[in-house]
């Protein structure tokens, strides 16, 4: 039990030093996550076919800058298809404590620092490839957790 309650506190203070993330698209005044549409649900843990969605959809509308949900190094470049499309890019952010990896966005580099609401780059054109859809960036966590607390 006293573990327990150490990991919790551990956890509470990790939260508390990291605050809540940056907004992550322009022209939003809050991170939304995207509701459900004919391509599916935004929320962590949604079912999508016969697999869980394991990351947070946020609203942006296509081309829009993209910005650092917190200060950290961008480590490299995530692909979230197999196969090649207009949307298959992103990369993978960690510091102060997180990583995560953020899919459908052009970044302006693949690695280095960069701080809490620097661009990332601009969000690819969903609409493209799943017309309707309502675009926006996929925040995953490394871990698989749910970010949605951080938002």
């Amino acid at each position: 039990m006293f573990f327990i309650r150490v990991l919790l506190l551990a956890a509470l203070i990790s939260m508390a030093l990291a605050g809540p993330w940056a907004n992550i698209c322009a022209g939003k005044s809050s991170n939304e996550i995207r509701m459900c549409d004919s391509h599916g649900c935004g929320q962590y843990s949604a079912q999508r076919n016969q697999r869980t969605h394991q990351g947070v959809d946020v609203l942006c509308s296509d081309g829009s800058t993209v910005y650092a949900p917190f200060t950290g190094m961008i480590v490299g470049q995530e692909k979230p298809f197999k196969k090649n499309n207009s949307i298959n890019n992103g990369i993978r952010l960690s510091g102060r404590g997180f990583c995560v990896k953020i899919f459908y966005i052009k970044p302006i580099k693949y690695k280095g620092s960069i701080k809490k609401g620097d661009k990332l780059g601009t969000l690819l054109p969903l609409q493209k490839v799943y017309p309707g859809i309502q675009s926006h960036v996929h925040i995953e966590n490394c871990d698989l957790s749910d970010p949605t607390v951080y938002l």
